[in-house]
């Protein structure tokens, strides 16, 4: 089965492999005359009543494949009210055609006649919750028919998720739906579900649908998360890196907390970051101005994070001070929220029981660290990779040539990126990436999704070799926007 939103993504994604929205539609509409001539014989009367959005474009298409069949197209709307330039396309499509069509300007005015059936391309997978007019109307007329209703994906009304109708919903006996089988209409007696020219890879690689579908940020400051890097030490870096990464990638706020001894050159590097030491004079009071992480910065460290609900990033740039590894340890054993685990810290997940949920991103020599393949090929232990992050209870986002992402479950593969993304620090920033969307996303949706808008970062700037990871804060914006979909 596959949820509505995940539905959307994979639609986006083929087009970005080459399978154009416009040639789904085409396929799906087919599809819909297919069924429709089988519950109809030559010369039946076949109403089709169409909404505006991509839903009602599958049965403008299924109209042109039903010309045995004594056709009317009923429109909700006027034809410039049409939302989407491919359904615009089908409708223009019939205009030079001998079927015929009407407008509903008024949906009071709205009169079926006597069909032999009624194929509801009203609203599809993508609106939920009560129906309005003039679908409301229409649907009352449509259930008080005797005729049968094909529904085109869902009936109109059917929440295609949880199958929870609306007060007025159409009752379809028949459903067409596209691809897989959608989770509410698991119970119904006769869906039939059309292969309509989707690519396995359009489900299997993270594209650009992936994206899409996580919206935007809230519109309040706040409402799109806080993200606290707890790192630095030996290097200075690369917290910085995973924190401007974080506001490219729409956080709110970055905080990184570091040792009181890298302070200075950590608050340097941008005047968007918030720099917290801890140490004698900062977070954790109680310890020496130490220069490492240590068990007794800890319990604040926790506070800090819990009490505003930050999603930590734990590791860029903390080293392996036993000490540190102490402390890491701790925090992982006491903290109970959302954390991308990165660099350092990652090889310590396995020892420690913890509450919080956890994404880890780990390069290859962490993952063999972790437990996972020692390989230079990800791909080809895929598998592994899933048994590993099934046994942690964890989502893993192991990088490389190309990227493996797996909830323990499912497994996609991210090929986004260039060669020059082997420079040091592009790990850091996919770190701030994924944490920033963490704030709108559930951890594998989120650790796919940034896997993607990283990699697309590094395109869009176009060079091979000579990348810097600190030019990825530039053009993280524009991938998480879409880039040019390539």
């Amino acid at each position: 089965m596959i949820t509505s939103r995940r539905m959307a993504a994979v639609d986006r994604n083929a087009a970005a492999l080459g399978v154009p929205l416009r040639a789904l539609m085409e396929s799906s509409g087919n599809a819909v005359a297919r069924r429709a001539r089988e519950l109809t014989a030559p010369g039946d009367s076949v109403a089709l009543v169409c909404g505006r959005g991509n839903n009602g474009g599958d049965g403008l298409v299924a109209a042109r494949f039903l010309d045995d069949r004594d056709v009317t197209v009923h429109l909700l709307g006027r034809p410039e009210s049409i939302a989407t330039d491919i359904a615009r396309a089908n409708w223009d499509a019939l205009a030079a055609s001998e079927i015929d069509v009407e407008t509903v300007a008024d949906s009071r005015e709205f009169a079926l006649g006597e069909p032999d059936l009624i194929v509801d391309a009203m609203l599809g997978t993508g609106i939920t919750g009560s129906l309005r007019e003039p679908e409301a109307t229409v649907a009352r007329a449509i259930d008080d028919a005797a005729a049968p209703v094909l529904a085109v994906d869902v009936p109109s009304g059917v929440d295609p998720d949880t199958g929870a109708a609306a007060e007025g919903a159409v009752d379809a006996e028949h459903v067409v739906t596209f691809h897989d089988r959608k989770p509410g209409l698991a119970d119904h007696p006769d869906v039939t579900v059309a292969d309509i020219g989707i690519p396995a890879a359009a489900e299997e690689f993270v594209g650009p649908g992936d994206v899409a579908v996580l919206g935007a940020g809230g519109d309040r400051k706040g409402d799109s998360g806080r993200t606290f890097v707890i790192g630095g030490g030996p290097y200075t870096g690369a917290p910085a890196l995973a924190a401007g990464a974080s506001l490219s990638a729409g956080a709110d706020l970055a905080f990184v907390a570091c040792p009181e001894s890298v302070f200075e050159p950590i608050a340097g590097y941008s005047e968007d970051l918030i720099v917290q030491p801890y140490g004698e004079e900062g977070v954790g009071e109680g310890g020496t101005d130490a220069d490492h992480l240590a068990p007794e910065h800890v319990p604040e460290l926790v506070e800090t994070a819990e009490n505003h609900e930050d999603v930590v990033i734990l590791g860029p740039g903390l080293g392996r001070h036993p000490e540190t590894e102490a402390a890491a340890r701790q925090f992982l054993g006491e903290f109970s929220g959302i954390a991308v685990v990165d660099a350092d810290a990652v090889a310590l997940v396995p020892e420690v029981d913890t509450d919080a949920t956890l994404v880890l991103t780990p390069n290859r020599s962490e993952l063999a660290e972790l437990g996972g393949p020692e390989t230079d090929d990800l791909v080809a232990h895929a598998d592994d990779i899933r048994d590993l992050a099934a046994d942690l209870g964890h989502t893993i986002l192991a990088k490389g040539a190309v990227d493996v992402i797996t909830d323990g479950e499912t497994v996609r593969r991210c090929r986004a990126g260039t060669p020059g993304m082997t420079v040091g620090g592009t790990g850091d920033t996919l770190a701030g990436v994924v944490a920033a969307l963490l704030a709108r996303a559930e951890p594998f949706e989120a650790a796919c999704a940034g896997s993607y808008v990283n990699g697309r970062a590094a395109e869009l700037l176009e060079r091979g070799s000579g990348l810097r990871a600190t030019e990825l804060q530039e053009t993280i914006p524009v991938a998480l926007e879409g880039g040019d979909d390539a």
